[in-house]
């Protein structure tokens, strides 16, 4: 499901918002950049309220970002819905107990932790990055969350590049994205 089906017409403002910038981090990567898109609060606010709009009444009680992006969208949308927030992070950046997920990215491997406890089971979470690419940050968000109990409702992503067939590897859950990009 994405919003492009939704003819919402705050859809085309946020997706002239986002910079495309050409080989960065590395030569063939057409970078995603939404540093654009927060410097217009209207833009910005109308990104968090179709998210919000769309999540309210849901009995979603975690939000959980991964880094870093998903530290600019999550904590809003989980404010506005009377969710907790939980941020996935990068190894060694949260102190005491977590628990551990490596997963490959389109330019190499990585790892999300989450803290011990931050999830209790039967939790209904929703998990929110900036981006979809390949899959794999989300597929090892939802393996956090469901490792500790957690049931992932839904993945939400303000960009996806379909091409890179992301959504493909979800194994079925569903993915709610506001624009692709090519």
């Amino acid at each position: 499901m994405s919003a492009l089906t939704d003819d919402d017409s705050r859809i085309p403002t946020i997706k002239s918002k986002i910079r495309v910038v050409p080989d960065f981090p590395k030569p063939g990567i057409m970078f995603q950049d939404i540093t654009t898109l927060l410097l217009d609060p209207k833009a910005f606010k109308d990104t968090i309220d179709l998210f919000v709009e769309r999540y309210t009444g849901k009995n979603i009680s975690v939000v959980a970002g991964i880094e870093a992006r998903g530290f600019i969208f999550g904590p809003p949308i989980a404010l506005a819905i009377g969710a907790k927030f939980i941020p996935l992070r990068k190894p060694r950046k949260l102190p005491g107990d977590v628990i551990s997920e490596k997963y490959v990215l389109e330019y190499g491997t990585d790892c999300l932790e989450m803290h011990v406890g931050a999830v209790e089971p039967d939790e209904r979470a929703l998990v929110v990055d900036d981006l979809i690419a390949t899959g794999g940050t989300l597929c090892a968000a939802m393996n956090l969350l469901e490792r500790a109990g957690a049931e992932v409702v839904e993945c939400a992503c303000v960009i996806e590049i379909p091409d890179l067939k992301g959504r493909d590897r979800l194994n079925g859950k569903p993915l709610y994205v506001l624009v692709e990009s090519h």
